[in-house]
C-alpha cells in the first residue's frame, strides 16, 4: 500500500469520527428540545405531543 493510500485511510477515519460525533451531538440536542417541549407544552397551551 502506498503512502498516499495510508494517508487517505487515516483522513477518512478522522472525518468519519468527526461526522459521527456531530450527528450524535445533533441527536442529543433534538432529544433535549423534544423533552423541553414535552414538559412545557401543557403549561403554554400548546398541543400535547403524542
Amino acid at each position: 500500500m502506498s503512502w498516499l493510500g495510508i494517508i487517505l485511510i487515516v483522513l477518512g477515519l478522522y472525518f468519519a469520527f468527526k461526522v459521527a460525533g456531530f450527528v450524535l451531538k445533533l441527536a442529543m440536542w433534538a432529544l433535549v428540545l423534544f423533552g423541553l417541549y414535552w414538559l412545557l407544552a401543557p403549561h403554554l397551551g400548546l398541543p400535547w405531543p403524542a
